[in-house]
């Protein structure tokens, strides 16, 4: 007997997988969400209405994925997995145990490479050559789950984040179609992660996306990449004006930010007073 699915997200990479889910003919059982109110500035906040009303799917708008309410609901709806996808919340135990069969997340990165938080900025920021997305059963660990599938995507130096989020939507959607069906149908494979090669990545704040003079040109030249759109860019601050960059080139000799061993060179700025 086919399993009764529910589907958690705010943004847009989970509205990706659940468009995806019914363009191959899948059905989810429930969906949740954030209140109206809540995240309004999260990059990539979505709201599930419109693909609600299409599916006559039932949706629940929450404030909290712990919150009691989630755990009655999903009961009610005899819930055997729950997807958490593009969701800021730790599910505790409690809801990590009300499905019949637990959780699944995904992560943009190569789990256990990179848990944590800021992972498409972080990947440019260290100069990756690859990374991508893992499908994972969600524990009570912060993306230490067993594996499901994961998706490579290649970097190089010019990738920015802009670039690379599209890149991790169409990873999910990928991912999502591959298993959709022994997900379904209760035949997945469950791979531990090597705790040897685990690496965490830390949050990153708006303030974070400072160009500093004593910055290499590479470093300059990885930050603007690695925050501009979807994230809130690089900024320069110069006397009373900061500039803020959503592009730039390097040059050796000239240019108008200097750094260690050259020059920044905006390309697409604005100036803030």
């Amino acid at each position: 007997m086919k399993k009764r699915i529910a589907f958690a997200t705010c943004v847009q990479l989970g509205l990706s997988c659940i468009e995806e889910i019914y363009r191959i003919g899948g059905n989810l059982d429930l969906l949740i969400t954030l209140k109206d109110e809540k995240a309004k500035n999260k990059s990539g906040r979505i709201y599930l209405d419109d693909i609600a009303n299409e599916h006559n799917a039932p949706l629940l708008k929450i404030d909290n994925i712990n919150d009691q309410e989630v755990l009655s609901v999903l009961k009610e709806y005899q819930i055997d997995w729950l997807f958490i996808i593009g969701w800021s919340q730790i599910a505790k135990k409690d809801v990590l145990e009300t499905p019949t069969y637990g959780c699944i997340g995904m992560h943009p990165t190569l789990l256990p490479i990179g848990r944590g938080r800021a992972a498409i900025p972080w990947a440019i920021i260290k100069g990756l050559e690859e990374t991508g997305v893992t499908m994972f059963k969600l524990d009570e660990g912060v993306d230490t789950g067993d594996i499901i599938g994961q998706g490579v995507i290649k970097l190089d130096q010019n990738t920015t984040a802009t670039q690379l989020y599209q890149e991790v939507d169409d990873t999910h959607i990928t991912l999502i179609s591959k298993y959709w069906e022994d997900i379904v149908n209760n035949n997945i494979t469950l791979t531990k992660q090597n705790e040897v090669e685990a690496t965490e990545w830390p949050g990153r704040k708006p303030e974070d996306g400072e160009i500093l003079n004593n910055m290499t040109m590479v470093e300059a030249d990885r930050l603007v990449r690695a925050v501009t759109h979807p994230y809130p860019g690089a900024f320069y601050k110069d006397g009373d004006k900061a500039y803020r960059i959503w592009s730039a080139k390097t040059n050796k000799d000239n240019g108008a930010i200097k750094l260690i061993d050259g020059y920044l060179i905006p390309i697409d700025y604005e100036i803030e007073v």
